[in-house]
């Protein structure tokens, strides 16, 4: 729940058989936030854990030159952007509840991402950090339009006012991106109460320096909780680990599959 909020706001949901990963931040006040982002996180398991006979009840657009992975995040990211909208609109508590959202989903050796708002998913490869997504966010719109540098929206006080999120309309777009993915990297999917208060740099040195994935989420959070965060504070970190001759023989994991996925 981070040092001031006294709910949790946050979801996050992963299922290791089918590969996807989710990190929500709900808003709406009262109970909305936490019930809008859990809609958005159960929607999005449900639908990579349902059957491969099941027919989608959502007509989205087709992203020609992605993977069927990154089309799949986008499926299920307009269902959960329909199911959040439609309960608002049913029941007057959660009028105006809305969820930014982040996913990964990987297969073999590659992985995709998606995500609405500004929590974010980070890589680091050889000792290189990178954020793979872009804030949905009125500071950084501002800076992508080169009104205010990136420094200014560090320290701008309306970080947290978001341009596009789940909920907010009847569809919704996602950002989307193709992976490849290397034996060694680490990912981290992450709310905004730890990317807002946790520089890059920082970031990196935990990640680095943890025993575990376990171990880092730990160390993360702490790390927010240092800085002061006064936001719910959520991540999700993958190591990737190159498998054993066993596994490799027996087919149970291909070079470069996440073999040590944990979260906090």
């Amino acid at each position: 729940m981070g040092l001031v909020r006294t709910n949790n706001e946050d979801n996050f949901g992963f299922d290791t058989p089918t590969g996807v990963f989710v990190v929500c931040d709900g808003m709406g006040g009262q109970a909305a936030g936490e019930h809008a982002s859990k809609i958005a996180v159960d929607t999005v398991m449900r639908y990579f854990r349902r059957s491969p006979n099941e027919t989608s009840e959502i007509f989205g657009k087709v992203f020609e030159r992605l993977s069927h992975r990154a089309n799949a995040l986008a499926r299920a990211i307009q269902l959960a952007n329909q199911a959040i909208y439609a309960e608002a609109a049913r029941d007057f508590r959660y009028n105006g509840m809305g969820s930014t959202i982040v996913a990964l989903a990987i297969e073999g050796e590659e992985f995709s991402v998606a995500h609405v708002g500004d929590s974010r998913v980070y890589l680091l490869r050889d000792g290189v950090i990178q954020q793979l997504t872009n804030d949905h966010s009125l500071v950084m719109e501002q800076v992508r339009r080169g009104l205010i540098t990136l420094e200014a929206a560090e320290k701008s006080n309306i970080q947290n006012v978001i341009v596009r999120s789940l909920g907010a309309e009847e569809s919704v777009d996602p950002d989307l991106a193709d992976h490849e993915l290397l034996a060694g990297d680490i990912l981290l999917l992450c709310s905004d109460g730890l990317s807002h208060f946790v520089r890059d740099n920082e970031l990196s040195e935990i990640l680095t320096a943890s025993t575990s994935a376990q171990a880092a989420c730990d160390d993360l959070v702490q790390a927010a909780k240092t800085a002061r965060s006064d936001d719910n504070i959520t991540c999700i970190v993958l190591r990737v680990t190159t498998p054993s001759w066993s596994d490799r023989m027996l087919g149970r994991l291909k070079p470069g599959r996440t073999k040590s996925q944990e979260s906090a």
